[in-house]
């Protein structure tokens, strides 16, 4: 009898601490070498999947835009599912992004879940909230004289993401930077001028075997995009774990991320 006691204990601990962790908010770091002098000690921050929804809340995102600010980033980069399942979160979510404060703007794509309730709707509410959309777009930053490429790809999963858009007009010095909602993209990204990737959409798992396996990851090359920095011959592939939660309200040693890029030599 007493293993059942222990058991049931260890459950409740478990699903105690995966509410926790689902609003247990790290900030991840990467440094990343770059061509272009002149963008060394730039900040990029890139925040994911934040899934606004009764089980992802306002007082939770607005803590998620606060800690940003106080990043000082030089731009913000959004990757996508700013919702889950209903349209009016739409608007509500993008009244919460107005908030973001970056030197060269905040930009954004779409996700699957945007696509399936209203990709129209995300776009607009995405333009009141000055967000500049990246879905097949892409535009030059210019820093210090020096200038990088910054685009985006419609969803993967749902659109007709066209990386075309971004490198038509690049040459083999420039430093290209894409935004993809879906990792899976990196197998198309890397056979184009592509050098740093940013998705998100596999949540890093959201509920793992201690972080080092994903049971159910939404990709096609399952745990190789689950996580993390995934490298290929000159494409480097960022992989955030998001901020909100989908399906369930639990994350299990796969704890929400902000992730912060910044460009050395």
């Amino acid at each position: 009898m007493w293993i059942f006691y222990l058991f049931l204990a260890i459950i409740i601990l478990v699903i105690i601490y995966s509410l926790f962790e689902k609003i247990w908010i790290r900030i991840k770091t990467y440094y990343i070498s770059i061509n272009k002098p002149a963008f060394h000690g730039f900040k990029i921050v890139f925040i994911s999947d934040l899934h606004h929804s009764e089980f992802v809340s306002k007082r939770y995102l607005q803590k998620v835009i606060k800690i940003i600010n106080s990043l000082k980033p030089d731009i913000v980069l959004l990757g996508g599912d700013y919702i889950s399942t209903k349209e009016k979160y739409i608007a509500k979510v993008f009244n919460l992004l107005k908030d973001l404060q970056a030197q060269f703007g905040v930009y954004g794509v779409i996700g699957n879940h945007d696509f399936e309730v209203s990709k129209e709707k995300v776009l607009e509410e995405m333009k009141k909230a000055g967000i500049i959309s990246l879905d097949n777009e892409s535009y030059w930053i210019t820093y210090n004289n020096e200038r990088i490429k910054l685009g985006g790809v419609a969803d993967f999963m749902c659109d007709a993401p066209l990386v075309d858009k971004t490198v038509h007009d690049v040459s083999e010095d420039d430093y290209v930077i894409l935004i993809s909602h879906n990792p899976d993209f990196a197998e198309i990204a890397k056979e184009h001028h592509v050098d740093l990737m940013l998705s998100g959409h596999t949540h890093g798992g959201q509920i793992t075997v201690f972080g080092l396996y994903a049971p159910v990851i939404p990709s096609l090359y399952k745990q190789k995009y689950r996580s993390g920095l995934i490298e290929h011959e000159r494409l480097k592939v960022i992989v955030s774990h998001g901020v909100g939660v989908v399906g369930v309200p639990f994350r299990f040693c796969a704890r929400p991320e902000i992730t912060v890029i910044e460009f050395t030599n």
